[in-house]
């Protein structure tokens, strides 16, 4: 067959070419045909439809625990503590943005990479020639045949940020046209509100690269790939097979949830901004995700992230560019509002209740872990599965994987020691901070006497103004002072919260143990309630914690 397509032709006889290019293969009733649009149809897909009869392929992903909070198996790790410095290992909390009838949830993320086609689908052609940077692109009118089909089915690249987004948009619009419902029918939704074409966040993404809850059961979750290393060739387009050229999607084996070039071929843009950690740091240009055929197979990784600079400068023209890679494309999800109705927040409402009173706490958001020796805990604890499953699979390296495990125990008992200490030693370092504060206090309050005073004589003679003014350089000395003390006392509140409930209750115990001075009895009676609301929040008040120092110490002597 001999296709020639001028630009003139238009989208719809693009569209219709490509389509007569593959035969439609029917399967199994529950795989759907095989399409341009699906080369490697599953059971599970999700096809929602795109203009000019072209296809979105979605794959649902289940994510663990129940209720719109979760529970403690949503709690992942991510991240690989071998990988690059943006890598490092973290704990954070992956949650779905639909909910089965059983209560279970899960997230939506496309099959494949999204694909010039499909671009041109909802963009058309004509657009896409005028904001591609892909040289390749401009041969697409003189194409045909199966090289016609193999270009238009190669991952959209040499597109900005800002193409991706203008296409989200014309795409949500076109589903959610008011006269034609028939095109959102088969949208997951939220309380009977359907959800919304947009990019994954990296937790997302990860967590599919990474196998999702069967790799979580299988205890093969944080290992380095998601296929074995020697079998990247069959999974991933990289530059030892590809050397820097595009491929057309679908040709590898797909994952184990049914997800094709998560890995490789272009490296995928997500909805968050790139910073230095997942969840904190500096905020910089867009987080891309997975590699690419640029990407040697002994770098391919689950945690592989870079950043992409949505604004680039280009020193030679002198000038800001947005920024367009030949090896950076995009794969869709499907999102949803958090809330849709009034009757579905205050279900969230009534949920959180429960959810505040015990799981918060126990939750990324409720304790973090930047110090050291609790993330050296948490690493310690992905051991065990690993060694029982190569137990399990090895019998005859049971007695030294064994031995391997009594030393991780014993590490575990000296971390736990560890934990104790450093608990405790921040407790007292804490209370050290609030016991000068409480001190600076009282002598802010009898300057302020002294203060009135002095100006009361310094209005009946001006000899006294010399005395108003020491007590106020006093006064000043005294402030900063209070602050530096308060700032400090601050800090270390903040990573006390960050233990575990029973290693702060240990150190409080410990130190209510030993003979106390009046005012220090009285400082762990506040440091307490500010590591309690802590250690609920999540957040320091520094105004309101200064303010129940004064309101405590108010009068306070020293015996």
């Amino acid at each position: 067959m001999n296709i020639n397509l001028p630009v003139a032709r238009g989208l719809g006889a693009l569209l219709f070419c490509l389509a007569l290019l593959m035969a439609p293969l029917t399967g199994l009733a529950e795989v759907p045909p095989q399409s341009v649009f699906n080369p490697r149809p599953a059971g599970g897909d999700l096809i929602l439809p795109m203009p000019d009869g072209a296809e979105m392929v979605f794959r649902r992903v289940s994510v663990p625990g129940q209720g719109f909070w979760g529970d403690r198996d949503r709690v992942i790790q991510i991240g690989d503590a071998s990988g690059g410095i943006f890598e490092g290992l973290q704990r954070t909390q992956i949650s779905g943005s639909f909910a089965r009838d059983d209560g279970s949830w899960y997230l939506v993320l496309g099959k494949y990479e999204l694909t010039r086609a499909q671009y041109i689908a909802v963009m058309g052609l004509e657009t896409l020639l005028e904001t591609s940077g892909d040289p390749q692109v401009r041969e697409l009118p003189q194409l045909r045949g199966r090289e016609l089909r193999d270009a238009l089915m190669q991952p959209l690249a040499y597109v900005s940020h800002q193409d991706i987004q203008a296409f989200l948009r014309a795409y949500n619009h076109w589903l959610f046209d008011p006269d034609h419902p028939e095109r959102r029918a088969r949208l997951p939704r939220v309380d009977g509100v359907p959800g919304f074409m947009r990019l994954p966040t990296e937790e997302e993404w990860e967590y599919v690269a990474r196998g999702g809850m069967p790799a979580l059961e299988a205890g093969t979750f944080n290992d380095r790939l998601p296929f074995p290393t020697r079998q990247a060739n069959e999974y991933a387009w990289h530059l030892d097979n590809a050397r820097h050229e595009l491929r057309p999607v679908g040709l590898r084996e797909a994952d184990g949830l049914g997800f094709h070039d998560l890995l490789g071929n272009v490296q995928e843009m997500t909805s968050g901004l790139f910073r230095p950690e997942i969840w904190q740091g500096k905020p910089g240009g867009v987080a891309v995700r997975g590699g690419s055929v640029s990407t040697p197979a002994s770098e391919l990784r689950s945690s592989l992230r870079a950043e992409l600079d949505i604004y680039a400068w280009n020193a030679d023209a002198e000038r800001v560019e947005e920024r367009r890679s030949f090896n950076t494309g995009a794969r869709l999800a499907i999102g949803a509002n958090v809330l849709v109705s009034s009757a579905q927040q205050a279900s969230i409402e009534q949920e959180y209740e429960a959810y505040r009173e015990d799981l918060r706490r126990t939750m990324p958001v409720g304790r973090t872990l930047d110090n050291l020796v609790a993330q050296a805990s948490v690493q310690l604890g992905t051991v065990d599965p690993i060694l029982d499953r190569l137990m399990a699979q090895n019998p005859d390296l049971v007695e030294p994987l064994r031995a391997v495990q009594a030393q991780m125990d014993r590490a575990r008992e000296r971390l736990e020691l560890a934990q104790r200490e450093s608990a405790r030693s921040l407790t007292q370092d804490a209370a050290r901070n609030g016991v000068n504060l409480s001190v600076y206090l009282s002598r802010l309050a009898r300057l302020d006497d002294t203060l009135g005073r002095a100006r009361r004589l310094a209005e009946i003679s001006t000899r006294y103004q010399d005395q108003v003014d020491a007590v106020e350089r006093s006064i000043h000395d005294l402030e900063i002072a209070a602050g530096e003390q308060l700032r400090g006392y601050q800090d270390k509140v903040a990573e006390l919260g960050d233990y575990e409930p029973q290693y702060i209750e240990h150190a409080f115990q410990v130190l209510d143990a030993t003979e106390l001075p009046p005012r220090e009895r009285l400082v762990m009676e506040v440091l307490r309630e500010h590591v309690d609301v802590f250690s609920e929040q999540r957040r320091s008040d520094p105004q309101v914690w200064m303010q129940d120092f004064r309101q405590r110490f108010e009068g306070f002597e020293d015996n």
